[in-house]
């Protein structure tokens, strides 16, 4: 019988090393969008991988750190100005190969969390809920969120007044109140809707 959540069914069928890969980030209204790219050791598969959605904070970060420990890991992100200057997905898409190119050993296959991959040199799959099918990339999923989430924290500290370390940056209603009361700030995205309509009534 097969194991609830994620396995190594499909790394197993691509031959080489195997990279999957996902992204953190493409709904907030501030922050960069993050990716990660996790070749693991199948022998060295740590227990309790999934979709980082599905885990508390706390055990994201004990995976974090179990992750960095046995897997070849690479992280890449797009800031904020880069989404606003070539939209969310190809800002996505820069990310991810950005984390690819920073693995320390080229992989030979790419499996991506979702229903299209970049324009990229590497052989990659394109996997539909991936980070609840593949260890790969559900260990991708955890690095990205998990790195993110540390970013949106640290910008907290330096602006208070929207709650990035509570909501990371996602459009909860006390972010939409700070953004009408107090403005707007460079870590904003432009492009997206609520901000742009703060950005443009403020001037």
């Amino acid at each position: 019988m097969k194991r609830a959540g994620p396995d190594y069914s499909h790394e197993a069928r691509c031959s080489g090393l195997v990279a999957g890969v996902d992204e953190a980030g493409r709904g907030p209204l501030a922050g960069p969008v993050v990716a990660a790219a996790v070749i693991l050791d199948p022998a060295c598969i740590p227990d309790g991988l999934d979709d980082s959605k599905k885990l508390t904070a706390q055990r994201r970060e004990a995976l974090f750190d179990t992750i960095m420990g046995c897997a070849r890991v690479g992280v890449g992100e797009a800031s904020p100005e880069e989404i606003d200057r070539i939209n969310i997905l190809q800002a996505t898409f820069l990310a991810m190969t950005r984390a690819v190119a920073a693995l320390p050993v080229a992989p030979d296959h790419v499996l991506v969390d979702g229903n299209r991959t970049p324009r990229w040199r590497w052989r990659c799959d394109a996997i539909v809920g991936g980070d609840g099918l593949s260890v790969s990339i559900a260990a991708a999923s955890i690095i990205a969120k998990v790195t993110r989430d540390r970013h949106m924290i640290r910008l907290h500290e330096a602006f208070p007044g929207y709650g990035w370390h509570e909501n990371k940056g996602y459009p909860t209603r006390a972010h939409l109140e700070a953004v009408t009361r107090i403005g707007i700030t460079v870590h904003h995205r432009r492009s997206f809707g609520p901000v742009q309509h703060a950005f443009e009534f403020g001037d």
